[in-house]
Order: structure tokens, then sequence, then C-alpha cells
């Protein structure tokens, strides 16, 4: 009886199975493109109204999750935001984000330069400058 079965289910064959293609990609007609400055006005405008800790994060971790670097605008707007929540540390990881997304030393250097007043108005030093002993 074992050898039937063996050999039944060796003679059998599948039926035709259809095989479709998995659609992997959308079409970029319905994706939205965002410009640049649009997303530096939704990310100043979104900082300017977080009200507590958890918003300015939040709002730190998307902005910083695209492949760009943030405009000076957004970053000074993040910064006025952790500390009108009263958070320091988050405002100094701010400038540490910064110096990892740009692609040398020079550009973060024109961030630092670019955001001095804002710094020196909100008494926020770089990690740079608080561990340079």
């Amino acid at each position: 009886m074992r050898t039937q079965v063996f050999s039944t289910l060796l003679r059998t064959r599948p039926t035709t199975v259809s095989r479709v293609a998995p659609r992997l990609a959308r079409s970029s007609s319905t994706q939205h493109q965002e410009t640049f400055e649009s997303f530096t006005q939704r990310y100043v405008n979104f900082f300017q109204s977080a009200e507590d800790l958890f918003e300015v994060q939040r709002g730190l971790n998307n902005c910083f999750a695209h492949d760009l670097v943030p405009a000076p605008a957004v970053v000074e707007s993040a910064v006025r935001a952790s500390r009108r929540v009263n958070d320091y540390a988050t405002a100094v990881r701010i400038f540490e984000g910064i110096k990892e997304k740009v692609e040398n030393q020079a550009q973060y250097q024109a961030y630092l330069d670019e955001l001095k007043p804002v710094r020196e108005e909100l008494g926020i030093d770089t990690k740079e400058e608080l561990f340079s002993s």
C-alpha cells in the first residue's frame, strides 16, 4: 500500500498555477514631490507650534529622517522650540545632528556661523564647546 501511495504521489502533477508578478513600486505620477521651500516652511511652522518635548523630538526625528540637511531657519525654529520647552540637551543635540548630516566641516561651520546670534541669545553651546577641556 505504501508503494502504491508513493507512486501515485509521484505521478500526480499540480494544476497550472498562474503567476502574477508583485507590484513593487507605485507609479510616480501619484507621489507628491515636496519642494525644499515648502519642506522648510512646514517644519518652521511645526516647531513654532510645538508645545511639549515629545512634539519637538518627534518633529526632529521626522525632519532629520529626510535625505537633506534642514535649512538654517528650520534649525533656528527647532532650537527655539527646545529651549521653549526647557530642554537644553535637545538644543545641543540638534547641532550634533546637523554635524552628522552635512558633508564636511566647512558646511557645519557655515551653519554655526549663521546661527551664532541665536546660540548666543539662547545660551547654547555645541558639544565641542562643552567638552573642550
